[in-house]
């Protein structure tokens, strides 16, 4: 568990999405119908938005994987300015910080051991036994033994608080459904006309704000059980359960989790946590309860690293940790429920 928890923690800090430093009003992005009508297509812009940065285009170098102190630290890391992110900018005299930390150098069976001990010899690019390599961004360069970060310089190599060389993988579920009147009536927005969304957040005990639940995949374990579990654990308290509480929550959850859902959004997480080695990418999935019926037999109860648990309503007056905003957003478009009083909000106004 203590694995779980702590890949818990940096799974949610990740979710300072990569959305966060992608400005979609971009060429990368294309036509807003497009957008809203097909979010594997709004996914594979972002992306490759994404990797433009690491090719050296303007305007889309990630933020908050070059911030210090680098987190649960004092390490300082190297300033690497917005034109030198790209990794073909030649910079004969990028000296980056090395650093990882003391917890992950413990070796605890959620970390990789070094790259300079014989006996580790990581697949990079490909699934590694039961530890997954693969990026979802594609293949990622390997440089002297070492993954290279495919968004970029951040001026801090080693691993910092990750666990993984090359990509840490999350899961992140966003469970919703339509805002009712006490007659069970959907409630429309006044302004926008538009029927209100709601979603399930949890308030963080580290930091007090209000996030989406999510947590790492751990190895072996398929994207769906990691959502489930994570939802299960933070926004149920299924953890302190008793069997035979659990027994039933289970099968409340397997309903949840067999209704149709979309993937909002899969790939690279600008994290304050990534190195030049060693970054967070997340697959942000929404299961949405249409008729309420499913969510009315489960009662919220704040769970593991979550201090609070509640249904919020969907607009874009949201405070969200880090950019966890960006993903309910594109939850409402694709939903076509409301998000915000201005009628020209679209894909544009990420």
């Amino acid at each position: 568990m203590a694995g779980r928890i702590l890949g818990k923690t940096l799974a949610t800090v990740s979710l300072s999405v990569a959305l966060a430093y992608v400005t979609v009003k971009s060429s990368g992005f294309r036509s807003i119908p497009e957008c809203r009508n097909s979010f594997s297509s709004c996914g594979f812009h972002l992306n490759s938005n994404i990797m433009s940065a690491s090719n050296g285009a303007k305007g889309n170098s990630h933020n908050k994987a070059r911030t210090s102190p680098y987190p649960g630290s004092k390490v300082q890391r190297s300033q690497v300015p917005n034109e030198k992110v790209g990794w073909l900018v030649e910079w004969q005299d990028y000296n980056p910080v090395e650093y990882t930390a003391l917890s992950v150098l413990a070796g605890p069976r959620w970390a990789d051991p070094q790259i300079s001990e014989s006996t580790f010899s990581p697949k990079f690019n490909e699934k590694d036994g039961h530890v997954e390599r693969k990026s979802q961004n594609g293949l990622y360069e390997i440089e002297n033994g070492r993954p290279r970060n495919p968004a970029g310089r951040t001026g801090l190599v080693g691993r910092g608080l990750l666990g993984r060389w090359g990509p840490n993988h999350a899961a992140d579920p966003i469970i919703t459904r339509w805002k009712r009147d006490k007659s069970g009536n959907k409630i429309t927005h006044p302004i926008s006309g538009k029927n209100i969304l709601q979603f399930v957040a949890i308030k963080r005990k580290d930091c007090g704000e209000w996030a989406i639940p999510g947590g790492m995949v751990d190895p072996g374990e398929k994207i769906s059980a990691t959502l489930k579990r994570e939802f299960g654990e933070e926004a149920l308290n299924s953890l302190q359960k008793s069997s035979a509480e659990k027994r039933k929550l289970e099968e409340q959850l397997h309903k949840l989790f067999s209704q149709e859902h979309l993937v909002i959004y899969k790939g690279y997480v600008d994290d304050p946590r990534n190195t030049d080695n060693a970054w967070m990418e997340t697959e942000a999935v929404n299961y949405h309860d249409e008729t309420g019926e499913i969510m009315d037999n489960l009662t919220l109860e704040a769970g593991d690293d979550a201090g609070k648990v509640k249904w919020v309503d969907i607009s874009d007056k949201l405070k969200l940790y880090a950019s966890h905003s960006q993903f309910i957003k594109l939850v409402a478009e694709k939903r076509d429920a409301h998000w915000s009083e201005d009628s020209e909000t679209d894909c544009h106004g990420l």
